[in-house]
């Protein structure tokens, strides 16, 4: 019914798919830029930094992070006037 003739069509067209992409890409000699020399280490150095200041600032700063006011808030006595 429809079904060949959207077949034929999407044939005809020449749609390549991401794997036949990367296929053709990894046979091909690829030197290594920039991204693939130093890319893992920039990203583990960033994240080292990020959880460092974020450590720093929940620790040394002085935030007060919403403590729970259980066992400090104590009730008034109740007056009867």
């Amino acid at each position: 019914m429809m079904f060949p003739l959207v077949r034929n069509a999407l044939s005809s067209l020449r749609i390549r798919s991401i794997q036949q992409i990367r296929a053709r890409q990894s046979h091909s000699k690829h030197s290594p830029d920039f991204h693939d020399k130093y890319g893992d280490i920039i990203l583990a150095s960033g994240t080292a930094f990020c959880v460092v200041v974020w450590m720093f600032t929940a620790t040394q700063v002085g935030i007060e992070w919403n403590p729970s006011p259980v066992g400090r808030a104590t009730p008034k006595e109740w007056n009867e006037e």
